[in-house]
């Protein structure tokens, strides 16, 4: 008997002792979840770590309350007394009408999101990727100088979802990746890299190009100077990019807009940003990391449209957020793991490629910057969308890269830099399950010396 029938076994077990104890509903979520993380440096293992988490998280349901808890402990005794527990903590929480648990769907989208290659390859050989990235970032120029990190991770799990509705489901998944941090330095200039790549299939991983990579952001801002105040046009690498795009996520939830969280409330149908934006949130992408036939309560995930040419389309909900608007859920009912009940949450969220070349992006400008770094978007506000960070780039003149420069600060509103959108390209790149190509912003102040 596999791992899949067993769990299957315990949480129908779970569902039953539920239901003779008095719940209405009741919903069994297991989790296996492994992870891998080896980091090597100057060509040998610092540290390799392996962690096994597996556990059983149960919500069951009963005049209009809901209780949850959780356990480690998969045993027959185990289970009872989480069916205990929950129920007891369901005294304990208010009546809600909207609480509800979703029927099976009729149909499932078919995934290939688990790589036995993976599981397969051998340990010499995932510590052999990372000491080529490093040694290929290395070999990239000699102003490199400290590896920071040079990690190989992977991690594979088993879900499985049972409730009282007759929802069966079990699934298995994994991803594998590799990511390089380091330093270059130059006389007493010392400027910073990054690089990473993370897939669902253990051979298409590149770990020499992720190397290079690294090795070519840090080398490229050597010799970077501080710039004076000036307005110019904004070219925004993708990874800055996702950092924007990081900042409006939360907002697009249809949690976010019954707490009055949103910057979109009350707008949907509404051209809000320009027109060359267009955002999806897609748990069916081949290849997506987040990619899964089912969300964290057995719904079938899906490909949403959140903005369509600027347009205000809709929102992603959960089961419960989607039953107080009398609606279906999206399938973005998001579990990080058992010792959680579903939030509302993004799955591969992406600005969708334009039609831009990327080579085409900068040669029409006169005077820009292309930022390649961001600092401080952790202390924007989510609810308004302002932002004020500090950013480090190369100029743009006359349609050419130049000068690295540092220490200025750009600021203002998500929304009106979204809409200051006058060119997208075509090289749409993924970091995680957050995805943007190139973005070109119309005339912005930014703030130097």
């Amino acid at each position: 008997m596999g791992k899949e029938d067993i769990y299957l076994g315990i949480a129908e077990a779970a569902i039953a002792e539920s239901i003779k104890r008095g719940a209405e509903m009741a919903e069994a979520y297991i989790s296996n979840c492994k992870e891998l993380n080896i980091d090597v440096r100057k060509g040998r293992v610092e540290t390799m770590k392996f962690a096994e988490d597996c556990g059983l998280g149960l919500r069951v349901i009963r005049g209009a309350r809901v209780g949850f808890s959780f356990s480690t402990d998969l045993s027959i005794e185990g289970v009872k007394e989480i069916v205990r527990r929950a129920l007891a903590n369901c005294a304990k929480t208010a009546s809600d009408p909207y609480h509800s648990l979703p029927a099976p769907a009729v149909a499932y989208p078919e995934l290939d999101i688990y790589d036995p290659d993976i599981r397969e390859a051998s340990i010499e050989a995932k510590i052999e990727l990372a000491r080529s990235m490093e040694q290929a970032a290395l070999d990239y120029d000699p102003r490199v100088k400290i590896i920071e990190s040079a990690t190989y991770q992977d991690g594979e799990t088993i879900v499985t979802i049972v409730n009282s509705r007759g929802m069966n489901l079990t699934s298995q998944g994994g991803y594998c990746g590799v990511y390089m941090a380091l330093a270059a330095s130059e006389g007493n200039d010392n400027q910073n890299g990054f690089a990473l790549d993370y897939r669902l299939k253990y051979k298409q991983l590149c770990p020499n190009e992720v190397g290079r990579e690294a090795a070519r952001r840090a080398v490229r801002m050597l010799g970077a100077t501080p710039a004076q105040t000036k307005k110019a046009v904004v070219v925004l690498d993708p990874y800055v990019a996702i950092g924007f795009l990081g900042l409006v996520a939360p907002a697009l939830t249809g949690e976010a807009v019954q707490k009055g969280r949103s910057l979109f409330a009350g707008r949907v149908g509404d051209k809000i940003i320009s027109e060359k934006i267009t955002i999806i949130d897609d748990g069916t992408m081949p290849y997506g990391i987040a990619s899964t036939p089912f969300d964290g309560e057995g719904v079938a995930t899906s490909r949403t449209v959140l903005i369509r040419d600027g347009i205000l389309q809709g929102f992603l909900y959960n089961t419960y957020t989607a039953a107080k608007e009398n609606i279906q859920s999206t399938g973005n009912g998001v579990r990080s793991s058992f010792k959680g009940t579903p939030e509302v949450g993004t799955t591969n969220l992406f600005i969708d490629a334009g039609s831009t070349p990327v080579e085409q992006m900068t040669k029409d400008i006169m005077n820009g910057i292309y930022i390649t770094e961001m600092m401080g978007m952790h202390t924007a506000n989510p609810i308004s969308g302002d932002f004020s960070v500090g950013v480090a780039g190369l100029w743009i003149e006359e349609g050419e890269l130049t000068k690295p420069v540092r220490g200025m600060a750009l600021g203002g509103n998500v929304i009106d830099l979204l809409a200051s959108v006058e060119a997208v390209g075509n090289d749409l790149q993924f970091y995680g399950s957050k995805g943007s190509p190139t973005l070109r912003i119309a005339e912005m102040t930014l703030s130097g010396q």
